[in-house]
């Protein structure tokens, strides 16, 4: 088992004797603006390529309190932090200049970063030879804005949040419709120099909405940016960043080729994916078994990918009309007998979920990746979300939980990566 997931893990103990205190004086900010000098182009709700980007990381909701107010976007976060930024190539794409692009999720608008010309490209660093029409997607983490709050642990939260981000890209191209690629193998050293990241930002994970040139071949582009500031404040953690520079490079990646295929009506996906909420606590009501078997279906579908790691679906059934209780997995019940009071204690005692809740997941897996196969749950985290809305159901990610005591419960010795809980 990879040393920082082992060092990270949560036990009963642990969250009593090292509580988290959080220094407010030092919360870092969750919006990177480049200077006026970049050019911008504000998104324009009635032009259908600035929606298809707005369904990926837009504002949507404002939440008020005592001390002031903040905003929700459509890509969930742990504890509404934010850590990742999104930036993009689009080439030959009607009404969008030839370029590439930070999302300014502020301003609402596309910053242009780099003008690109035919010959060139961040191509070659995903892997191409050929110029690629339509969006390149690169996905980074300013580790900070989550480790300020979750402290070490935070790097599960950074690349976690990241796969919300590639779910968010990929349910957005179901809306024009098209498949999205994901890529874990991509020159992440360069990627970072060039965009002048320093040791506060790293690029994690890359996606193509995008289909090739033909007879129309690429090279490397190659630029330099200047700094430019993502969370106010910093403060370094030698734990993260180690672990960042271990996992950057991927060995041994087996390739998904094969597209997912879901069952959404195209009014009704758009509509869940504008008002995703995550949500706080359930009422102990049951799901229909046709929910259950339509949920599990769109988390069986392939995720294309250059780095497909296995992941391990485990759902603890609590309440789910015409099915017994017990754990259950691929198709199968592995114990009988209800478990939503275990799960709730399993997800660091927060009951009103995953004991209320009519479903409670946990994703697990022994792949060797592991920035690729924690994105993939994240991912598939995504994909629950907009299954269940879309079926009028809630959903909530659950990134804490006592990691060895879920082992014990599931019966395997796998990374424990991700909890959900599903219900009404």
């Amino acid at each position: 088992m990879f040393w920082y997931h082992e060092l990270t893990k949560h036990s009963y103990l642990s969250i009593r004797q090292n509580p988290n205190l959080l220094s407010w004086e030092d919360q870092p900010g969750v919006y990177k603006q480049y200077d006026r000098s970049f050019e911008r182009f504000p998104l324009d709700m009635q032009e259908e390529e600035d929606r298809f980007l707005f369904h990926i990381a837009g504002l949507t909701a404002k939440k008020s309190y005592a001390g002031g107010e903040y905003y929700l976007r459509i890509n969930p976060s742990a504890g509404a932090l934010y850590p990742n930024e999104l930036y993009m190539q689009i080439r030959g794409v009607k009404g969008k200049k030839d370029g590439i692009y930070h999302f300014s999720v502020a301003e609402s608008a596309l910053v242009l970063l780099y003008p690109i010309s035919k010959e060139e490209g961040i191509e070659p660093y995903l892997g191409y030879t050929r110029a690629m029409k339509g969006y390149l997607f690169l996905v980074s983490a300013i580790y900070w804005r989550s480790s300020w709050k979750y402290k070490q642990r935070a790097f599960r939260y950074c690349l976690l949040d990241a796969g919300h981000v590639l779910g968010c890209i990929e349910a957005s191209a179901l809306l024009k419709p098209h498949a999205t690629q994901m890529y874990y193998v991509l020159e992440r050293e360069t990627l970072n120099r060039m965009f002048g990241f320093g040791n506060r930002e790293w690029f994690l994970s890359g996606a193509a909405v995008a289909v090739p040139m033909k007879e129309q071949s690429v090279q490397a582009v190659s630029f330099s940016l200047p700094y430019a500031e993502g969370s106010g404040s910093f403060e370094q953690s030698n734990v993260i960043e180690e672990a960042y520079e271990e996992t950057r490079l991927l060995q041994g990646c087996r390739r998904m080729v094969r597209a997912p295929r879901f069952a959404y009506r195209t009014d009704k996906l758009r509509e869940t994916i504008f008002h995703r909420r995550s949500q706080r606590d359930f009422d102990a009501e049951a799901m229909t078994k046709g929910q259950f078997g339509y949920i599990m279906e769109t988390l069986s579908q392939p995720v294309l990918s250059d780095c497909n790691e296995d992941i391990s679906v485990y759902v603890v059934i609590n309440r789910v009309l015409d099915m017994p209780l017990g754990l259950y997995r691929d198709g199968s019940y592995l114990k009988y007998g209800d478990f939503s009071q275990k799960a709730g204690y399993l997800c660091l005692e927060q009951y009103g979920l995953a004991a209320q809740g009519a479903l409670t997941f946990f994703l697990t897996s022994n792949g060797k990746n592991y920035q690729a196969l924690y994105q993939k749950a994240g991912l598939i985290g995504h994909r629950l979300y907009i299954a269940a809305l879309y079926l009028g159901l809630g959903c909530s990610g659950i990134g804490a939980y006592y990691d060895d005591e879920v082992n014990t419960f599931l019966e395997n010795d796998e990374m424990v990566l991700y909890a959900l809980a599903v219900g009404r």
